[in-house]
């Protein structure tokens, strides 16, 4: 929706109000987490390379962090789709194989077959030179302090000098508060998914979350006026799938 001065104002939810709109995504709509997932991916890749791989991301050195949910999954599409652009990528996983859920275990297989290297953070991570981390570790679902090879693969990435881009929030910042936890990524830029979430603009998360995008990952307008959300929104991304907020 545009302001009376004529520019963009976006609605904020909380986490809450993010989880309703994944449910009426599949249950309401029928669009599969499958698709949403490739399409967070896909616009994390593309703004990885616009923003931080000079518009080519060939030769480029890209580590890309993974946890087993739905945000690891988009990590693992933006993984394959620098690959395929011709980065040099490699991706290091909270867990084992078995344990990421079915959609993103699908996004690892493809990764396999394509013979990108792919690493489980066991114990003490040593992260090589590279020119960008990306943060795909924890989405908005966080619930308390990150732990175990997930607090390792942060505290390993806010020490490396590369900068890091993370997918919806930083991972061990609070979607709805903006409480960052002890660790929690400091992000160079963040890209939120279909709407930001309320943390993102806390006063206190400033420095954590970076410079602020929100992407399109194909969320129907018309959800967002109904019960329960309920909220004022139009057709966002009708000029640009990504959209800078800050």
């Amino acid at each position: 929706m545009l302001s009376d001065s004529g520019e963009l104002t976006i609605p904020f939810v909380t986490a809450d109000q993010m989880r309703e709109v994944d449910r009426a995504m599949v249950e309401d709509y029928g669009i599969s987490l499958l698709q949403m997932m490739e399409n967070a991916g896909r616009g994390l890749a593309h703004l990885a390379r616009g923003r931080f791989l000079d518009g080519d991301p060939r030769g480029r050195r890209v580590l890309v962090l993974a946890g087993t949910g739905g945000n690891g999954g988009g990590g693992l599409v933006c993984a394959r789709r620098l690959h395929m652009w011709g980065a040099d990528v490699r991706v290091w996983l909270t867990s084992e194989a078995p344990d990421l859920a079915e959609v993103p275990g699908h996004q690892l297989a493809i990764l396999e077959r394509l013979g990108v290297p792919v690493q489980v953070a066991h114990g003490a991570v040593e992260l090589p030179p590279a020119d960008l981390i990306v943060d795909a570790l924890i989405g908005y679902s966080l619930r308390g302090a990150p732990r175990d090879s997930a607090a390792v693969l942060i505290g390993v990435a806010n020490r490396h000098p590369a900068p890091t881009l993370a997918l919806d929030v930083p991972s061990g910042l609070d979607a709805t508060t903006g409480m960052g936890h002890d660790p929690v990524i400091k992000a160079v830029a963040t890209m939120t998914l279909a709407l930001p979430k309320e943390g993102l603009r806390a006063k206190e998360a400033k420095d954590l979350v970076g410079e602020l995008y929100v992407a399109d990952i194909g969320v129907p307008h018309v959800l967002y006026n109904t019960p329960p959300l309920e909220l004022d929104v139009g057709p966002l991304f009708a000029e640009a799938d990504i959209l800078r907020l800050r």
